[in-house]
């Protein structure tokens, strides 16, 4: 069974905390538009891990899901995600716990290692090393799509990013907000990755570069595919299988 919290972050913005299971503590964070029911509980990639053994602790990230999405400029300073993820850590006392993040939630679980958190183990989903350092394009894309979103049609670029925020209710104007606090995380800054790393992705999933090369810089990372592109791959049963194999390890 579900359970779910609401705390309360560094600047008064309310998250929506998922949990369930019991044992070694695990954090997963979402991809972007999306929610902590959608990547990681609708799947059973929660309920893969709670069987296994863990605790999943499953933020909705600000702007998503049941988290507060506020209007506001002040509220979106910054790696205002890494912030809210430290506050996590911090309220929640997770002192020995594990990181996984898909797409967004990988890009910010990287900022968080490279901003000082220290998870046992480390699992980028949806992730390769263009992706973590070329976030301005990718939210070029993503901010074209709201501002037209009325327009989009079957066919254009943007039109499944538009049908999966039309799917999950965005609230657009805070996740446009959003798109703009997250910060690159460059080649040299993935030498502060040194626990154990698994990069995971879909075997067709590039979009977000070369997981390849995001394995052979890490400095202690291993690789491994689930079927699927970025956006089914999330939907497989492997990723939980996945999940499990490199945490239990």
């Amino acid at each position: 069974m579900t359970e779910t919290r609401r705390i309360t972050s560094f600047d008064g913005v309310e998250l929506a905390v998922h949990s369930m299971g019991e044992g070694r503590k695990v954090l997963l964070l979402h991809g972007l538009f999306s929610s902590a029911e959608m990547n990681w509980i609708r799947f059973g990639h929660a309920q893969q891990l709670a069987d296994a053994g863990f605790e999943v602790i499953m933020p909705d990230l600000r702007a998503h899901g049941a988290s507060d999405a506020p209007h506001d400029a002040s509220f979106y300073p910054e790696d205002v995600l890494v912030r809210d993820v430290e506050t996590l850590v911090e309220k929640l006392d997770l002192a020995d716990y594990d990181l996984v993040g898909f797409s967004l939630g990988a890009r910010t679980a990287a900022r968080c290692v490279v901003q000082g958190l220290s998870p046992r183990k480390l699992v980028l989903t949806g992730m390769g090393l263009e992706g973590l350092a070329g976030w301005d394009r990718r939210a070029a894309f993503f901010i074209d799509a709201i501002d037209r979103f009325d327009e989009v049609r079957r066919g254009d670029p943007a039109f499944f990013a538009v049908q999966f925020m039309k799917t999950m209710k965005v609230d657009r104007v805070a996740v446009r907000q959003l798109l703009g606090t997250v910060d690159d995380t460059t080649a040299e800054d993935l030498a502060a990755l040194t626990m154990p790393t698994l990069v995971l992705c879909g075997d067709k999933d590039r979009d977000n570069g070369s997981p390849e090369k995001l394995a052979e810089i890490l400095p202690d990372a291993q690789l491994a595919y689930v079927p699927g592109t970025h956006m089914s791959s999330v939907a497989e049963r492997a990723m939980g299988e996945e999940l499990v194999r490199f945490l239990s390890a």
